[in-house]
């Protein structure tokens, strides 16, 4: 196995090329992270211009019915650089040639699983040569996440542990989505002493086991950006989402959490106030709405795990992918 960081084509085919030399075998099989949609060019060849503006400014409630697996999309929720915005941009290039080039891979591995998204994935099929579905690792019965990521340095779970069931909302936001400072307060900025003052009823800190916190019997709602990892990393733990989208797949990730799988809202209006924060607070934890949210992230839950277990859709699709490497580097 051979591991490097590597940022475009040319610099793709000189680590292959060392790989060879100092293995002294022919690289067979090349697996690549969508956004590196070169390599399936390369992969291959080893064995007009301008810029135009689209603008949806008033249109963002119109919706978008031509997608298979989801109907009834709000065009404003559609990330940036698909039908709207700068087609032309790097960003929007590159979901292009990621488009051109994943049909031609041998096979592509989705981190989901089948019953999330039947529609959506009956039609990738149709089109992908393979589709492989894999539920998150921490769905795994057996699974044992890195240390790092279960580490507890401040605190939280002993925190967690004082609480009545279902009755606290975990923030995060991951390691690159940040709302904006009109929407939140840094902790630089609160009152003298307000940590200390409100220490049991909250608890700030810099980084928490998400999955671990997730987890917890005391915790009643996700408050999120919606990232496609926090999504499944709320629905394995069977935590319904409130969500505040800020870029990329966020929109359309918060517009099947509430609209499709029901197991969320989005925060009133896309952006937090106060008002519109406590409403979406009061619908997930005290509402028969939200009861209802509970129920149905446990079901998806529940499909996960049995994607996960033994004899499952993720764990079949896994042998297939080693059968497929293995079969490439032979």
């Amino acid at each position: 196995m051979y591991l490097a960081a590597v940022e475009d084509g040319k610099s793709l085919k000189g680590v292959l090329k060392e790989a060879e030399a100092e293995t002294g075998r022919r690289v067979g099989c090349v697996m690549s992270d969508v956004f590196l949609w070169f390599a399936g060019a390369l992969a291959e060849e080893m064995g007009c211009r301008g810029t135009r503006e689209t603008d949806v400014v008033g249109r963002e409630n119109d919706v978008v019915k031509f997608i298979p697996g989801f109907s009834a999309m709000r065009l404003g929720d559609l990330p940036t650089g698909i039908l709207f915005g700068n087609l032309e941009s790097p960003f929007a290039m590159m979901l292009y040639k990621m488009g051109r080039a994943l049909p031609k891979a041998t096979a592509v591995a989705v981190l989901s699983f089948e019953d999330l998204d039947p529609e959506i994935n009956q039609d990738l099929k149709s089109k992908f040569k393979m589709l492989l579905n894999f539920s998150p690792y921490n769905s795994l019965p057996s699974s044992s996440p890195p240390p790092s990521l279960v580490s507890d340095d401040y605190g939280c779970i002993p925190w967690l542990d004082n609480h009545k069931t279902a009755s606290v909302a975990y923030i995060g936001f991951g390691t690159a989505a940040t709302p904006p400072p009109v929407e939140i307060i840094s902790k630089e900025l609160f009152p003298e002493g307000f940590m200390e003052r409100t220490s049991e009823l909250g608890k700030v800190v810099p980084w928490a086991p998400q999955e671990r916190v997730l987890a917890h019997g005391s915790l009643g709602v996700f408050v999120t950006h919606c990232g496609w990892n926090s999504v499944l990393e709320s629905i394995v733990a069977g935590v319904p989402i409130i969500g505040r989208p800020l870029f990329g797949d966020h929109h359309i990730n918060t517009w099947m959490v509430e609209n499709v799988w029901k197991i969320g809202v989005r925060v009133e209006g896309g952006v937090f106030t106060k008002s519109g924060t406590i409403s979406a607070l009061e619908l997930v934890l005290s509402h028969e709405k939200g009861k209802e949210m509970k129920e149905q992230v446990g079901m998806f839950k529940e499909l996960a795990l049995k994607a996960a277990g033994p004899g499952g859709s993720s764990a079949q699709n896994l042998r297939t992918l080693l059968e497929v490497v293995t079969k490439y580097n032979l």
